[in-house]
């Protein structure tokens, strides 16, 4: 699943097209240090990274955006349940700051949103920048009975549906219910984080 994206934007002499495709096991550590640029390194502390601990990715939904050979922007989406209603959550969305003027951001949640959708899924959430997610859907409007496994501001959780009415009635807790990932591998990544 890779796609050429040429960006809205003017490009620059130094920008190119860049590639989002499916994440790969060798993306690993390019993530890691990216995720670290873009949040800091205790973003392993976060709110919703204890949706994420443990976990793997709904399949087919963990996308890597690569630009010059490098890669250069991340979204992953994980398998939740809102109050008692499936759903994803969506996150961390991350993007190289050098590559931030190049529409990356965007094409990554456009191509997650549309990959989530065609594989069924009714309803993504996540903790973000109304202003930012807005323009693809996202608002607070479905959110205001759920809450986090941690402390969170209320009006940055929001959530877009696909279907009309999935998250109808959905309150409480939004807890991880995503497949776990072997045991070696997710005390690897725990050890990864307390380094």
């Amino acid at each position: 699943m890779t796609a050429l994206r040429k960006p809205q934007i003017a490009l620059t002499s130094k920008a190119a097209p860049f590639a989002i495709r499916a994440e790969r096991a060798a993306d690993v550590a390019m993530r890691e240090s990216l995720l670290d640029a873009c949040f800091g390194e205790n973003r392993h502390g976060r709110t919703c990274q204890r949706l994420r601990d443990g976990r793997a990715p709904a399949a087919g939904l963990a996308l890597a955006a690569v630009h010059e050979g490098q890669l250069v922007g991340t979204v992953r989406l994980w398998h939740v349940s809102a109050g008692g209603r499936p759903a994803l959550v969506l996150g961390p969305l991350a993007v190289d700051p050098a590559c931030r003027e190049l529409g990356i951001g965007a094409a990554l949640m456009q191509q997650a949103l549309a990959a989530a959708r065609a594989r069924g899924h009714a309803a993504v959430i996540l903790l973000g920048d109304a202003a930012y997610y807005a323009r693809f859907g996202f608002s607070a409007a479905r959110t205001g009975e759920l809450s986090l496994p941690g402390p969170f501001e209320r009006d940055r959780l929001l959530a877009l549906e696909f279907t009309e009415g999935a998250l109808d009635g959905a309150s409480g807790m939004i807890a991880p219910t995503g497949a776990a990932l072997p045991k070696r591998r997710a005390s690897r990544a725990l050890d990864a984080h307390a380094a």
